[in-house]
């Protein structure tokens, strides 16, 4: 797993209700993969809701991402596979974002779980965790650029 932590100057209530538009999560990429949301997501995510994201990394693909940890303003955490039928074989990476209220506004932790992901031998290679480390770091200020007070 990698995580990282990140105090944003905004409320929990702002962090997540931003977490839990799917149609803005592009505007939190780190890594540059993200290219919009597929239709039919819905408007705000919920436990057990789907959503699909157009990809790029050397091609395009769509990733089905379910979200299977919902506790409001606290947690939100979703499941990614490929979609379709190799959807079964291939993906299964955990995005989870933990919110606490600090001094300040909210403490931000944003993890990549690979624990159950198909292909966790290759992903646990120092290049990829370093830069999933990285992309995620790049991700939370994105995020409190968004959600913290005008400049």
């Amino acid at each position: 797993m990698v995580s990282v932590e990140r105090v944003v100057a905004a409320p929990p209530e702002a962090v997540f209700d931003l977490l839990a538009d799917a149609s803005r999560h592009i505007e939190l990429d780190g890594s540059g993969q993200l290219r919009g949301v597929t239709p039919g997501v819905p408007e705000r995510l919920s436990l057990g809701a789907t959503f699909g994201m157009s990809m790029h990394m050397g091609m395009g693909y769509t990733m089905t991402n379910t979200v299977i940890e919902f506790e409001e303003n606290r947690r939100i955490a979703w499941k990614a596979t490929v979609a379709g039928p190799l959807g079964r074989f291939v993906g299964g990476r955990i995005w989870r974002y933990e919110l606490e209220p600090v001094d300040g506004g909210t403490r931000v932790r944003e993890s990549w779980d690979i624990s159950e992901d198909h292909q966790r031998i290759f992903l646990r290679h120092d290049k990829v965790t370093t830069a999933t480390r990285d992309n995620i770091t790049r991700s939370l200020a994105r995020l409190e650029e968004l959600t913290g007070p005008p400049a």
